[in-house]
């Protein structure tokens, strides 16, 4: 599948900004949330190839809205990659067991979000 429009949820604006950069210098069209529960509307509503999930946020955490997105048929086929703080591997674990793709650990490395974009 080719990727061409992430989404990005994440509630720090230098992290969105970052990776968005990172991702616009890549040729992709970039959406972003600031919540997990913006991040399930804006799955339903802009339809993208790819959500990149931050864990730490208010109200809904990125594990609650992987699940919820990955469970919804009607976004169900969005894969999901977290990118979180959290670097433990029981949080790489539980974050593929709410249905992500793959986890990467804060900061994002260019090299590396592009790998894991690329494999999919």
């Amino acid at each position: 599948m080719a990727v061409k429009k992430v989404l990005i949820v994440d509630d720090s604006a230098t992290d969105t900004h970052l990776m968005s950069e990172m991702l616009k210098k890549n040729g992709y069209t970039v959406v972003s949330a600031t919540s997990g529960e913006e991040g399930i509307a804006k799955a339903k509503q802009e339809r993208p190839d790819l959500i990149l999930m931050d864990i730490v946020m208010p109200g809904m955490s990125g594990f609650e809205a992987t699940r919820a997105i990955t469970k919804d048929p009607e976004t169900a086929n969005i894969p999901v990659i977290v990118c979180s703080t959290k670097g433990q591997e029981t949080d790489k674990a539980w974050g593929l067991r709410q249905g992500a793709k793959d986890y990467i650990v804060k900061p994002v490395i260019e090299k590396v979000l592009m790998e894991k974009i690329r494999t999919l």
